[in-house]
């Protein structure tokens, strides 16, 4: 996805540079040295300009905007019938790797380092037009220092992550991300759901199919959220405002009813009036340390000399002002703590209620934990006639939660699908599908919330009971019953 027309790189924004089918996401800061596909370079100069400018690496790191160079083709290309009789000997390039280095440190351009390549080839024009475009296309790639400066998207986020570190999104591809967001029905205004382990990426997308209007529901294990692909995507800070934060842990209290907020204080102002007075308890605690450590000195000797008692009183005197500006950063930093603490509650109590009304309009999933209890817990705070959809690498732990929800009740049209991905090479003569391609790409369960009928969920869950039973055991059960 290209960028709007008008949006300029900006110092501070969160940019993707590309070089070919390479990623990789970083910060737009000025004298900060880049290492990408191993060239090194400072974006200094690429600020200001619009995102997709494409830019050459020159000698000092410095990045310059690439001219469009008409190639010079001839009308009458020399080229080969077939690549037969070309014999890969390594024999047929004249020009040696010193060769190519001096170039190099004369400050010659990728493009014309490539052209006397071409030209002190002894088996170029004997290979075929399809060789030679496929041959000047491989040391462009290796000798032309180009990069691509591109705004962060879903799919330029979830491209770059899948290839390089498919581990931290639990293998989820982008389009199993995109069916996702699909079956999710993810649109503005809406109330969601999310529970995932994907280093914040499908809550980035949903963030951004969301555009910012409504409310957004974390569901996180562990002390806190992960949101590294999050940041990488570079929301403005209206986009996290609706956007809160739950712990897995106080679910099942919350829907037990025994979630409380007893310990959460009423007004940080109260906490800094209990700390003041505790802290002049303290205070004069330490006067009175103070006035018993200077007693022993006064009863001290006649023969100390007067210089030595000075000395010592500098010395405590020094000790007194350390401890007070220690004193001083403590209570700073209690407070800090406290405020934090009580902002921390303040928003937990906030979800609470939000999950309280139990109206979401939809659930997504993608975790490493098993998804059985997630759902079955989660599903009781979204609303009837709303989708959810649960993503897993593996297909054993969904058919799992397939059956539960299927003998549970409540859910219509449960779907669990696998997406097929196969890559295209689109050429003139030449379109096939390309040699390598993604083994998979994980596996999702769909479907439809509805109102649960507890009775007939009590009756079915007896029947599914009795079913389960052996038939000698119904048999002695039904004769003591007569």
């Amino acid at each position: 996805m290209e960028a709007s027309p008008g949006a300029r790189i900006r110092e501070g924004d969160c940019a993707v540079l590309k070089r070919g089918e390479v990623f990789k996401a970083v910060p737009v800061l000025r004298r900060r040295k880049i290492i990408f596909e191993k060239q090194w370079f400072y974006l200094d100069n690429a600020i200001g300009h619009i995102y997709g400018t494409t830019f050459e690496v020159t000698n000092g790191g410095n990045l310059q905007p690439k001219q469009d160079v008409e190639e010079t083709t001839t009308e009458t290309k020399e080229a080969g019938t077939d690549n037969r009789n070309i014999v890969d000997d390594g024999k047929s390039q004249k020009l040696t790797h010193d060769d190519i280095k001096a170039l190099k440190d004369k400050g010659i351009k990728g493009q014309e380092i490539v052209q006397q390549l071409i030209e002190n080839s002894t088996t170029f024009r004997d290979k075929t037009e399809f060789a030679q475009d496929k041959y000047i296309k491989k040391k462009k790639k290796k000798y032309e220092a180009v990069i691509t400066i591109v705004k962060p998207s879903t799919r330029i986020l979830s491209t770059m992550y899948y290839a390089r570190e498919p581990g931290k999104i639990n293998h989820l591809r982008y389009d199993t991300l995109a069916q996702m967001l699909t079956l999710g029905n993810i649109h503005a205004g809406n109330k969601m759901i999310v529970m995932e382990t994907c280093a914040g990426l499908l809550l980035g997308a949903v963030m951004e199919r969301m555009g910012g209007y409504g409310s957004i529901i974390q569901m996180y294990p562990g002390g806190g959220p992960v949101r590294a692909a999050t940041s990488c995507f570079g929301f403005p800070k209206p986009y996290f405002d609706n956007l809160h934060e739950f712990p897995l842990s106080k679910v099942h209290s919350l829907l037990s009813g025994t979630f409380s907020t007893e310990t959460l204080p009423s007004d940080p102002e109260d906490n800094a009036l209990v700390e003041e007075e505790s802290n002049g308890l303290t205070e004069e605690k330490q006067t009175s340390l103070q006035e018993t450590e200077e007693e022993p000195t006064t009863e001290a000797p006649m023969e100390i000399n007067q210089s030595e008692e000075q000395e010592t009183m500098d010395i405590n005197a020094e000790d007194v002002e350390f401890k007070e500006n220690k004193e001083k950063e403590n209570k700073e930093n209690v407070r800090e703590k406290q405020m934090k603490q009580w902002e921390r509650r303040k928003k937990l109590t906030e979800t609470a209620a939000l999950l309280r009304e139990k109206n979401a309009d939809g659930l997504i999933v993608a975790s490493k934990f098993h998804p059985t209890p997630l759902l079955l817990s989660l599903l009781e705070f979204v609303a009837p006639s709303r989708p959810f959809v649960v993503y897993c690498q593996y297909k054993e732990p969904l058919l799992e939660c397939y059956t539960k929800l299927r003998e549970r009740g409540g859910v219509i049209n449960l779907k669990l699908s696998e997406t097929w991905l196969r890559n295209y090479q689109v050429l003139p003569d030449r379109s096939h599908p390309k040699l390598t391609m993604s083994g998979g790409g994980g596996y999702l369960l769909s479907g439809i919330t509805v109102v649960l009928d507890k009775g007939k969920s009590d009756s079915s869950s007896l029947e599914a009971l009795k079913m389960e039973e052996p038939s000698p055991k119904r048999c002695k059960v039904q004769d003591l019953h007569c």
